[in-house]
């Protein structure tokens, strides 16, 4: 059994880095042939998200309605792949710290296709990066915000950070709450777990399962009660989702 698992994880390692590369150089391919387009290249992505998921064991269950007009996605974090189970429904820009940047295969993969990468250290990157939200959202394109700006593994939300809803009440963007939830706790990826030891445990597993709940758009000229509205909503989702299991 342990020899089967194992062989699982490492089939499943090679099976995502030669298909991450395979969707990259697509993407690559149809910039030169075509010229740059972020919507051709998230939606490549997004098909990218789904067949991936589930070819290396991942199965979800999604209830509400991912938006599809542009917005701010406010999300719980549990986990690194918390980003990839949202772009499986929905187009749009996620939010990532600088350091996936660096990520063999992954973190140029993310630069092509429209992530927005965050110095959580510096105040001048959250200020452009802000700007470079703003930016996103006027010019049609969604954008996915973990504002507790850390994974964790409290059973309900830490205090989410006010600067996106500040920049969402100051320029009347929708904000629409999102909750992301484990069937295993052992799925999340907290801490200074790095990618290859964090893969090859998890995904030596049959299925993963993950739970995520999409709520109704918000608009309100309050940054606080915009930030209150979405945590109290998350942690409802989060403790019925938790109460099923």
């Amino acid at each position: 059994m342990r020899l089967l698992k194992t062989l699982r994880a490492f089939w499943r390692l090679v099976y995502f880095a030669l298909y991450t590369i395979w969707c990259i150089s697509l993407i690559l391919f149809m910039n030169l042939l075509r010229g740059e387009n972020l919507n051709r290249s998230m939606q490549i992505r997004k098909k990218w998200a789904r067949h991936l998921l589930y070819a290396i064991g991942v199965r979800m269950e999604v209830r509400g309605e991912p938006p599809k007009s542009p917005c701010l996605i406010m999300g719980n974090h549990r986990s690194y792949l918390d980003p990839v189970v949202l772009i499986h429904d929905v187009v749009a820009c996620p939010v990532s710290k600088a350091e996936v940047s660096k990520w063999p295969i992954i973190g140029y993969g993310a630069k092509v296709t429209g992530i927005l990468f965050l110095k959580r250290e510096s105040v001048n990157s959250r200020k452009k990066t802000l700007e470079g939200i703003g930016d996103q959202v006027k010019n049609g394109t969604s954008v996915i915000l973990f504002p507790e700006g850390t994974t964790h593994a409290d059973p309900q939300c830490r205090s989410l950070k006010p600067g996106g809803f500040k920049l969402a009440a100051a320029e009347n963007f929708p904000v629409v709450p999102v909750a992301i939830e484990y069937g295993n706790e052992a799925d999340y990826w907290i801490g200074n777990d790095t990618f290859l030891p964090h893969f090859l445990r998890r995904f030596s597993e049959k299925t993963m399962k993950v739970y995520v709940r999409y709520g109704t758009p918000m608009q309100h000229d309050d940054a606080e009660f915009l930030r209150t509205q979405t945590q109290n909503w998350i942690d409802k989702e989060l403790k019925e989702i938790r109460n099923h299991f």
